[in-house]
């Protein structure tokens, strides 16, 4: 948990109190109250100062998502945001934040730094194509780590990828792990939290979304249309989520690992 003493440090304000908030497996994040009454978001890790760099990147694409305070070795101090239930308005406001991020145009794909999920490291060096990019710095990116039979099934389908993914589509900011977990909906619409951003095809960030729940109807209605072929295209961006947690979390997502695999006929 992040420690009261080093917030207090950070900020130069004594902490009157800290409380634990769901920050996933990978992360330790605290609401810490100080002692003038305000109520911030501590975040530890090895790499929270990248993540910052990728929250003040959002905010000038004006995605909405809570501003860092302050960030000091493996620490960062961000604004607390009250949390409310998703409602058609909320996913509304999210397609809207995600069609403001999405236009953020990079020069190429991938990020400035690499990053990583605990383990999971995520290489973002930059490639000169979309499916170059996605086979090498993705699906490809630890197959020493997968199963073998999976892996050898990951190897093949990546190099079928210039068949099945667009050469040079425009590279948009993505939020990179964009689950309903990593969105936090307020009174003021749908801010995005727990980035892992790089620039590549947007529809990667509606596959995660989907992959793991069921969002709103009206977040469809106030994002932009979809790219024809996007049905067939989200298996291949579903995969990488996938691989992921069956890095991370073993063996139990393997079925959707397989089921990624079997619809795009890997």
């Amino acid at each position: 948990m992040a420690d009261r003493d080093a917030i207090g440090a950070l900020l130069g304000m004594p902490v009157a109190g800290i409380v634990p908030l769901h920050g996933g497996s990978l992360s330790q994040v605290v609401r810490a109250t100080l002692t003038d009454g305000r109520v911030v978001v501590a975040k530890s890790g090895p790499l929270v100062a990248r993540e910052a760099r990728m929250l003040a990147a959002m905010a000038q694409a004006g995605a909405p998502c809570p501003a860092v305070i302050a960030v000091a070795g493996d620490l960062m101090v961000m604004e607390h945001l009250d949390e409310t239930r998703a409602g058609p308005a909320g996913w509304a406001a999210l397609g809207r934040a995600l069609s403001r991020l999405h236009a953020a145009r990079g020069a190429g794909y991938g990020w400035d730094e690499d990053h990583a999920f605990g383990p999971a490291a995520i290489p973002n060096a930059p490639c000169p194509d979309w499916p170059g990019f996605w086979a090498e710095r993705r699906l490809l990116a630890w197959p020493g780590a997968l199963p073998v039979g999976i892996a050898g099934r990951v190897e093949r389908l990546a190099a079928r990828l210039p068949d099945l993914l667009p050469r040079h589509p425009p590279p948009a900011l993505l939020h990179g792990d964009l689950w309903a977990g990593n969105v936090l909906f307020t009174q003021q619409g749908a801010a995005l939290i727990d980035p892992a951003c790089y620039h590549g095809h947007a529809e990667v960030d509606l596959a995660m979304l989907h992959l793991f729940g069921r969002p709103g109807a009206d977040l469809a209605g106030a994002y932009d249309p979809p790219e024809p072929g996007w049905q067939a295209r989200r298996p291949l961006y579903q995969l990488w989520p996938a691989l992921v947690h069956l890095r991370l979390f073993g063996g139990g997502y393997r079925g959707m690992v397989e089921e990624c695999l079997d619809t795009v006929g890997a």
